[in-house]
């Protein structure tokens, strides 16, 4: 994959919500996105719906689509919203995707979907999953977002995360936020650790590596978003 100028990585923290970020996310050359989030019907004023890299967590193929074992044409239709984007699955990271993976890959060239079929590598992501944990994070499994993010660190000159914010209330107004920008549906407990991967990015931001976008986003003069 060459190398990009910019890109967005996009999480789906509820800070998102009315947050105005739409056009500059979209300005970016390269903007991923994390487990098929709504970017129509509203939502694209404020997270954008410009996508490259989409990623699909195989949880969501069994929960929302059946394990695609029935009907598959509500899959392909929610893949319509990323265009011809690559869509990133681990499919051998667990025996237990594998089966649900080849089946959304198959999916799609049954019904001739321009989406982009890729599958991780298996030694990357324990590699992946072994410095993080060098660096403090304990958890069962890595989250897709910083995931995304290490995969942007290596294919990008210019990191910029929105909607990382894992907690309930917002850092600038002090309001209450929903789990996700989309719904309040809460997080499988015990299976990431997204506070403590907040902070390994929030170091990342202050030692300048990379940028988190932690307000709402004013487009007037050319655009400025606020930052941490």
């Amino acid at each position: 994959m060459q190398t990009r100028a910019s890109c967005a990585v996009v999480g789906n923290g509820g800070i998102l919500a009315n947050s105005q970020c739409g056009k500059m996310i979209d300005s970016a050359e390269f903007v991923i996105r994390c487990n098929l989030p709504p970017v129509s019907d509203g939502y694209e004023k404020h997270v954008g719906s410009k996508t490259n890299l989409v990623t699909v967590n195989p949880s969501i193929l069994l929960d929302k689509y059946g394990s695609l074992m029935k009907r598959r044409r509500p899959f392909v239709e929610k893949l319509s919203n990323y265009g011809d984007s690559m869509m990133l699955l681990p499919a051998f990271s667990y025996g237990m995707n594998t089966p649900v993976s080849l089946r959304a890959f198959y999916t799609t060239e049954d019904f001739k979907s321009p989406i982009r079929p890729l599958f991780l590598n298996p030694q990357y992501l324990e590699s992946l999953g072994d410095f993080w944990k060098s660096q403090g994070v304990k958890a069962l499994r890595l989250s897709s977002g910083i995931m995304m993010t290490s995969l942007a660190l290596e294919i990008c000159d210019n990191v910029h995360l929105y909607g990382f914010w894992p907690f309930s209330i917002h850092p600038h107004s002090f309001q209450d936020l929903s789990n996700h920008y989309y719904d309040n549906k809460p997080a499988k407990k015990n299976v990431h650790s997204m506070p403590t991967e907040f902070n390994l990015l929030l170091k990342l931001h202050t030692q300048g590596v990379l940028q988190l976008h932690l307000g709402d986003c004013f487009l007037a003069g050319g655009g400025v978003a606020s930052e941490v």
